[in-house]
């Protein structure tokens, strides 16, 4: 670690980041497979509207029932929960360094999220690892707006600067930086290459 006082820590984005490839790409992909229409018609509706979650102002039955009106899709929402939740696709190795990560190293989390989603994460036993969770859809903001990261300051509960933030966009970084923040722009093809990085800001080995 730095000098007492002076100590670093580390947040991270969940998808691309915790996910191997896009969540929304997926769970598209398999609602249209599932329902049998096209998927570029699921993916228009899906992603006109996605803010809507991302904010917290559909919950995602809402969201549900107008992709559905819009595309066609007659399969019911007790069977659309399971098959989106089921489009997450974890980063295995992303996992393991979080475990890896010592104890003195507080770890967060921000995420451009939705309902039922982020309740499904919560429920996650590696996400006791966490030290704080902060979710767009709870918070009513999502990156990169300036106020996402004054919220995941505010519960890392340590300055930003002292903050290694995680994402796999650049314009995230960009936003993090502008914060205070040191940014990590992540590829889950470069993960080795990433630990390192990170092990060189933490000051601490990084398994």
């Amino acid at each position: 670690m730095t000098a007492a006082g002076q100590e670093r820590h580390v947040a991270f984005d969940w998808g691309g980041v915790f996910t191997v490839g896009t969540f929304d790409g997926r769970s598209t992909q398999n609602l249209a497979e599932r329902a049998g229409v096209p998927v570029d018609r699921v993916r228009e509706s899906y992603f006109r509207h996605v803010r809507q979650l991302e904010v917290g102002a559909w919950s995602l039955p809402q969201f549900y029932e107008v992709l559905a009106q819009e595309t066609g899709v007659t399969l019911p929402y007790e069977a659309f929960e399971p098959l989106y939740l089921g489009s997450i696709h974890d980063n295995g190795p992303m996992y393991a360094t979080l475990e890896g990560l010592p104890r003195a190293v507080r770890v967060g989390l921000l995420s451009n999220n939705y309902p039922v989603v982020s309740d499904h994460l919560r429920r996650d036993a590696r996400f006791a690892r966490f030290d704080a969770l902060v979710f767009s859809n709870e918070l009513g903001h999502k990156k990169p707006a300036p106020e996402a990261f004054a919220a995941l300051e505010a519960a890392m509960g340590v300055p930003a600067g002292q903050v290694a933030f995680v994402d796999d966009v650049q314009e995230n970084i960009d936003a993090a930086r502008a914060s205070g923040f040191h940014g990590l722009l992540y590829s889950h093809e470069q993960h080795d290459r990433f630990r390192e990085e990170l092990a060189g800001w933490l000051g601490v080995p990084v398994p």
